[in-house]
């Protein structure tokens, strides 16, 4: 969880107008690095000496900020921009047209006391004209409610949260690898994908065969140190007691395999084809594989559904926390707002009510068997807030939908198999027509919070993905 968790590391610009006072730039840039390193964020600031004030006035000052930011490639997450007063326009344009990270502008307000000219700031105007430039050449930004914020309110601490997890999502999917483990069933043409178009937005897809993957597990020996932790690790992690030693042996196994090749291939997320030949084959479901990967942060969807392992990714590095995928499954008696959304075991340990239990696959047995899907990490799913998405590619475009709901306390039969539980969903007659006439899987990923709208901006207006909100209409 360390890395889902780490915080935003902010590149700090300070703008400056020569007939406005700077000797605001001092203080600012005093006040925005104790700020922000008090909410935990590390920061990056320009030399005081190399330009005016530490700050940025003229294009010749943008090119020493363009050098510094080059200088520290890589060692920052996002810039904010912030005006002690008005800033200027151009001098920004050459510092940040290559930043290449998202920027948060931030203008400081005026006081009303404070308005005589070698006090007054007028960054309320000046924030209005770096965003008219900015626009003019294409460079992307984030501005949020209050146009004016000074560092010591409340609510630049919202702002920085939002922005923190703009910088989060953009930063994880702009380069990433999803392995996809196994061919898509035949049965599940709904989470078909395509390579090139992920390609084309950084997300390089590896692929597997399933039979190297059980080479892999026949390779690893029970008496190994590796086999030794994995076992030690799973049942500390769920309840195996149901599970015959043998299966229990083949999911140690795969548990092993998997990390082995996520290591190897320098996995960001992956999607793995879970059934059937798993049932037939080994006498196992890998659910509680996937659950346990969860759990750890690291995105692991079932039935081969790349674009939710993409889904997830994005949503768990906005929350700083696990995500999971589910089926949009059952409706909840004749509540508009609510559905069951559950699957067989892959929820991580973290949002469910309970330690879970390993049970056979009491739907697939109706195929293949009694006794041959043990790997089912059964519970339900607690009460909370969650945001939700899913992900697919469409003609070159990837494309996909963002809300958020909560899970509720309201009881499923005991009866119902796997791991689920009623999410209240505003407007959800609406969400599922939007699922359906988009032509979206009937899979969804979901995360901890509420964080629709810096998931939306990151992946919309950042990365250039189609993103809709289908819950604002």
């Amino acid at each position: 969880m360390t890395g889902l968790s780490r915080k935003s590391r902010f590149a700090l610009y300070f703008g400056n107008r020569g007939f406005f006072p700077g000797s605001l730039m001092a203080a600012a840039r005093e006040e925005l690095t104790r700020v922000l390193n008090a909410m935990g964020h590390e920061t990056l600031l320009l030399d005081a000496g190399a330009t005016r004030f530490g700050a940025v006035e003229t294009p010749a000052e943008g090119e020493i900020y363009a050098r510094f930011l080059k200088a520290n490639e890589g060692k920052f997450d996002g810039v904010i921009l912030s005006l002690p007063n008005f800033g200027d326009e151009n001098g920004a344009v050459v510092a940040l047209r290559d930043a290449g990270v998202p920027i948060l502008v931030q203008a400081y307000p005026d006081e009303l006391d404070k308005m005589a000219p070698e006090t007054r700031r007028d960054a309320f105007c000046g924030k209005v004209s770096i965003m008219d430039v900015f626009c003019q050449n294409d460079i992307p930004f984030t501005a949020l409610k209050p146009h004016t914020v000074a560092p010591s309110s409340p609510r630049f601490a919202e702002n920085v949260d939002y922005f923190d997890r703009v910088c989060r999502v953009v930063g994880a999917m702009k380069r990433m690898t999803v392995g996809a483990i196994g061919a898509r069933t035949s049965a599940f043409k709904t989470v078909r994908i395509d390579e090139l178009t992920l390609q084309h937005h950084g997300i390089t897809m590896e692929t597997f065969d399933l039979s190297d993957l059980f080479a892999r597990m026949r390779a690893i020996e029970e008496g190994s140190d590796a086999f030794k932790a994995k076992a030690e690790c799973l049942q500390a992690y769920t309840d195996f007691a149901a599970v015959p030693a043998d299966r229990t042996a083949t999911i140690i196994r795969m548990a092993v395999a998997l990390d082995n090749l996520i290591e190897e291939a320098r996995l960001d997320a992956l999607a793995l084809r879970c059934w059937v030949e798993m049932q037939q084959q080994l006498g196992i479901s890998p659910c509680v594989i996937l659950s346990e990967l969860n759990n750890r942060g690291f995105p692991a969807a079932c039935e081969v559904d790349v674009g939710n392992a993409l889904a997830m990714h994005a949503l768990s590095r906005a929350s700083g926390d696990v995500a999971t995928c589910l089926d949009w499954n059952n409706n909840y008696g004749d509540d508009d707002d609510k559905c069951i959304l559950f699957h067989c075991g892959p929820v991580p340990q973290s949002m469910m009510t309970a330690r879970g239990r390993v049970e056979d696959h009491a739907i697939l047995a109706n195929s293949v068997g009694k006794g041959c899907g043990f790997g089912c990490n059964v519970g339900r799913i607690k009460p909370m807030p969650f945001t939700f998405g899913s992900m697919m590619t469409d003609e070159g475009v990837l494309r996909c939908y963002v809300g958020e709901g909560r899970f509720t306390e309201d009881p499923i039969p005991a009866e119902f198999f796997g791991c689920g539980g009623v999410a209240e969903v505003p407007a959800l007659q609406d969400v599922m027509l939007h699922v359906g006439r988009g032509g979206h899987r009937h899979h969804l990923s979901a995360t901890p919070g509420h964080l629709a709208a810096p998931v939306a901006e990151a992946l919309g207006y950042y990365l250039g993905y189609d993103v809709s909100l289908p819950q604002k209409g």
